[in-house]
């Protein structure tokens, strides 16, 4: 395997690291996948765009006020690619963060982000030390929910018509977890 300069947390099959520009290709390609977009911001997706978003991403560094950090969620055998998560960390409460995710539709329905996601909450409520982790999930987008309640977060609301995408206004479920209920959950 190759190792990424930066490495985050890891779990027994995956690996949370800094984006390199040797993932330019995986992640257009499941960026410009429409099933993976349909409930995302982004729309037919061009290598241009991943390859300047990858080169932002190296540079850039997690945990910074009002800016969201991608990582690279990699297969720990091979280093391959196989999906991002993302924080955004508030502007005005830097000790909430926001949580973001996508995977490849080939590795879905093995555990994978589950997985990735709980070794990423474990650095946030652990290296990172913060108080809460919300997200949103677009109330059609089944299988992100199923991915937020399986980790253990709670549904808090539910958005009306909270943003607009692609010409339509879209409600969301917004979900959350204190820290205290991360580290109880883990004892």
């Amino acid at each position: 395997m190759k190792k990424s300069n930066e490495v985050y947390c890891v779990s027994e099959r995956l690996v949370i690291r800094k984006f390199d520009l040797q993932d330019v290709h995986s992640f257009y390609q499941y960026r410009a996948n429409p099933d993976v977009s349909r409930f995302q911001s982004w729309e037919n997706y061009t290598l241009q765009e991943a390859e300047a978003f990858i080169s932002k991403q190296i540079v850039h560094s997690p945990d910074q006020p009002g800016t969201w950090f991608q990582y690279a969620i990699a297969l720990t055998e091979s280093d391959q690619l196989i999906g991002d998560c993302a924080i955004h960390t508030r502007a005005d409460e830097p000790q909430i963060v926001e949580l973001g995710f996508t995977l490849a539709p080939e590795f879905q329905g093995k555990g994978y982000m589950n997985e990735a996601l709980c070794a990423l909450m474990d650095y946030v409520f652990g290296a990172l030390n913060k108080h809460k982790m919300i997200a949103f999930a677009d109330v059609r987008n089944t299988k992100s929910i199923q991915v937020l309640e399986r980790l253990g977060m709670r549904r808090e609301g539910h958005l009306l018509e909270n943003y607009k995408s692609k010409g339509s206004w879209i409600d969301e479920f917004q979900y959350a977890m204190l820290q205290s209920e991360w580290l109880n959950k883990q004892q």
